[in-house]
C-alpha cells in the first residue's frame, strides 16, 4: 500500500469541538497503526467490499469507527458494511447494533440466526460452549459475506489477543503457533484481515470511554471466559507494567523468525546441515553469554497456569 495508509492526518467524518490534547493523540496512533498494518499485509485493495463484524463489543466498535476514519482518505477507493450476527441469546438488545449504526449512516446487516437454542442442546450443563459456538458463527459469517459480496472479513482482534494466542498455543498446545494478521478461510473462499494487529488493548479500552459506544456485554450467554486466556492475558499485562515496551517487542519477535535457531525440521534442514565456509547472518552464539538488555524477565511464575 502507498503511504497515504500511514499518514499521520487525522481527518475527522464531523466537524467537532477542539478535542483533548491526549485523546486527540490517541486517535492519530489508532489510525496510523492501522493504517500501517494494513499497508504491511495488503489487507485493502482497490475495490475491496470490506465486512466489518460488529460484535457489539469495545474491539469491533473501534476497529469499525478507525476504518471510517480510514477510508475518508484511503489511497485506494474501498466498501465498508457492518455486519452483525444476532445468535438469540437471552437478554441481546437487539435494537442497538441497528440505532447505532443507522444514526452513523452506515450499511449494516443484521443477520438472524437462533444458535443459541442448538449450543445449549448439544453442550450439556456447565460445559463451555464457546468452541461450538464460534465454529457455528464462522460459517453463517462466511455465508453472509458471500450473499453480500464482500471480498474481505475484518475481525476486531488486537495486538494483545494476538499475543494471548501465541502464548496459549505455546503452553498448551505444543505450537509456536499465532494469530495472523490476515488469512485464507478454512474453505478457501474469503480472506480474513485484523487491522487492529498492531493496536493495544489499552488504548481501545480508551478510546471507547471517549467514543462512549454503546458497549453490549459478552456474557449474555452465561458462558464463563476461556479462563485460561484470561491468565495469560493478565500474565502479559503484569509483565507491561514491568517492564512497559515488553509487548511491543513480543510483537516484534513474532514478525522476525529465524528457523535456523528453533528446532523446526520441517522449515530448516538441520540433518542435512553442511559446513559452508560462509559466515552466517545471525551468528554462532553457542559459546556465548547470552547479553539482553533491561532486567531479566519475571518467570511465568507469575501466573498459576
Amino acid at each position: 500500500m502507498s503511504a497515504p495508509w500511514m499518514d499521520n492526518e487525522v481527518v475527522p467524518l464531523t466537524k467537532e469541538p477542539k478535542i483533548e490534547r491526549e485523546t486527540h493523540k490517541l486517535e492519530k496512533r489508532l489510525c496510523r497503526q492501522v493504517g500501517q498494518a494494513i499497508a504491511d499485509y495488503n489487507m485493502v485493495e482497490a475495490g475491496d467490499k470490506v465486512m466489518v463484524c460488529l460484535s457489539g463489543g469495545k474491539d469491533s466498535y473501534g476497529l469499525l469507527d478507525i476504518l471510517l476514519k480510514l477510508k475518508a482518505r484511503a489511497p485506494v477507493p474501498f466498501e465498508l458494511i457492518a455486519v452483525n450476527l444476532d445468535q438469540k441469546q437471552p437478554g441481546f438488545p437487539e435494537h442497538v447494533l441497528p440505532e447505532y449504526l443507522t444514526q452513523l449512516g452506515v450499511p449494516f446487516h443484521i443477520e438472524n440466526q437462533d444458535t443459541y437454542s442448538i449450543v445449549k442442546d448439544k453442550i450439556p450443563e456447565g460445559k463451555t460452549m464457546c468452541s461450538l459456538c464460534s465454529r457455528l458463527r464462522r460459517g453463517i459469517l462466511y455465508r453472509v459475506a458471500d450473499e453480500l459480496g464482500a471480498t474481505r472479513i475484518a475481525l476486531g482482534h488486537h495486538r494483545d489477543d494476538m499475543l494471548q494466542t501465541f502464548f496459549l498455543n505455546m503452553f498448551f498446545g505444543g505450537k509456536l503457533k499465532g494469530m495472523p494478521p490476515k488469512l485464507v478461510s478454512d474453505d478457501g473462499r474469503h480472506m480474513v484481515i485484523r487491522p487492529l494487529a498492531y493496536v493495544a488493548e489499552k488504548d481501545l479500552i480508551r478510546w471507547a470511554e471517549h467514543k462512549q459506544f454503546p458497549i453490549i456485554p459478552c456474557t449474555l450467554c452465561g458462558s464463563q471466559e476461556n479462563l485460561q486466556r484470561k491468565q495469560v492475558g493478565a500474565m502479559l499485562r503484569e509483565w507491561e507494567k514491568k517492564q512497559p515496551g515488553r509487548l511491543e517487542n513480543m510483537l516484534s519477535a513474532l514478525q522476525n523468525i529465524v528457523p535456523s535457531h528453533l528446532m523446526d525440521g520441517t522449515l530448516h534442514d538441520f540433518k542435512g546441515l553442511k559446513m559452508t565456509g560462509v559466515a552466517s547472518e545471525d551468528g554462532d552464539k553457542a559459546f556465548d553469554e547470552e547479553s539482553f538488555s533491561s532486567a531479566s524477565p519475571p518467570g511465568l511464575q507469575i501466573i498459576q497456569l
